[in-house]
């Protein structure tokens, strides 16, 4: 009989032992994490990937070459998960010559024409990378930068800090800049991503990330099926070089009016001079916004996948790229080339050739001021058009 009861609460002890287990394991699958490993060697030092996780299993991964997204996995509305971000499986690629594939951009994203400008009677030449024009900072810009960086641990989101220190003159631009990006990701699939800059000497600053997306997938097709909804009644038309004129347009009656939803593909081959010039859409819209707010800047739906993309920034423009460069020369995560219009770039930015148009928000940052702001991408799922 002793025997028999001994047996009994080993059992029961086994049995709960094996339901704890097992919860404390659902608990710590559960659970907000942010982890790092190598990610390959460069002539700076080792790069570390890190990967941010939330309670829904959506995963990101962070380099810090270049402070590059290079995956982010979210399911669709199946419940099944795929990275919806271009890019490589491996550093060497992203150390290449590649269209700024999920990187951090600067010291200034986007053109400065003619890679001039002047600031407080002074005139700075830049690299021409883009001819005739200076392109995303320059040929060693951030994108080519290996950034220090730190995990971080919230109540309610994990993330990674990435600092650099940007020397006086570097690509040609004045002052030390210290640079800080947080990338943060939480439970509401928001991945949010907050710039801060200072500066010993006036200069001009401009950031953004230049992550391309494919909800259906990277490497799964173009994007001409995504719906997209842009929330700017004005856009800047460029010249025959992609750099703004003096005056934004309304997009009234243009193939520019995203107010409502329309196929990316819908218009993108309209005999519009603005379409040729930009080859499609690589235009700057200006944003429904008060100065400093956060606002909605652009939605995009994919049918198949029901993943929707939601866009929210502080940031006064926003650059809608279609992917008209991608030329199948580059081989993504999947084995497969990157075609044409395979994925579509939402940068939140000031506007191009901010320098050189005094009316245009300004760029200048002076010692003693900081530059800061903020960036949200959501992804969710929806079984119709919102």
């Amino acid at each position: 009989m002793k025997q028999y009861i001994w047996t009994l609460c080993c059992i029961s002890i086994l049995m709960n032992w094996g339901c704890q287990s097992n919860t404390n394991k659902e608990n710590t699958m559960s659970k907000l994490s942010v982890s790092s490993t190598s990610f390959g060697n460069t002539p700076e030092g080792e790069a570390q990937l890190f990967t941010l996780k939330n309670t829904n299993g959506l995963e990101v991964d962070i380099s810090t070459f270049g402070g590059t997204i290079t995956r982010w996995s979210a399911p669709d509305k199946e419940g099944n998960f795929d990275d919806v971000i271009l890019g490589f499986k491996d550093l060497s690629s992203y150390q290449g010559t590649h269209p700024y594939f999920g990187s951090l951009v600067g010291r200034y994203a986007n053109r400065i024409a003619l890679g001039q400008f002047t600031l407080e009677g002074k005139s700075y030449s830049l690299a021409i990378n883009n001819p005739p024009n200076a392109l995303h900072g320059g040929p060693l810009g951030f994108h080519k930068k290996l950034w220090s960086a730190k995990s971080l641990e919230e109540k309610e989101a994990v993330g990674v800090i990435l600092t650099l220190n940007s020397p006086d003159m570097e690509e040609g631009y004045p002052g030390n800049l210290q640079v800080e990006v947080t990338y943060r990701l939480n439970d509401n699939n928001e991945l949010s991503i907050d710039y801060k800059a200072t500066t010993d000497k006036t200069t001009v600053v401009n950031l953004t990330n230049h992550a391309y997306f494919n909800l259906k997938g990277e490497g799964n097709g173009d994007i001409l099926d995504h719906q997209l909804k842009i929330f700017a009644n004005q856009f800047t038309p460029v010249d025959s070089t992609l750099i703004p004129l003096e005056n934004h347009a309304d997009v009234v009656n243009t193939p520019f009016d995203f107010r409502e939803w329309h196929l990316i593909g819908e218009r993108v081959n309209a005999e519009f001079d603005q379409i040729i010039r930009g080859k499609g859409y690589d235009h700057n819209f200006v944003i429904n916004k008060n100065r400093d707010e956060l606002s909605v800047a652009a939605q995009v739906w994919e049918a198949s996948s029901g993943r929707l993309l939601e866009v929210k920034t502080t940031q006064p423009g926003m650059q809608f790229y279609c992917g008209n460069f991608l030329d199948g020369s580059l081989t993504g995560k999947r084995g497969n080339k990157y075609a044409f219009r395979n994925g579509f770039c939402l940068e939140t930015q000031h506007f191009p050739d901010s320098p050189n148009h005094p009316a245009f928000p300004t760029t200048v940052l002076k010692p003693g001021e900081i530059f800061e702001s903020t960036t949200i991408y959501s992804l969710h799922v929806s079984k119709v058009k919102p």
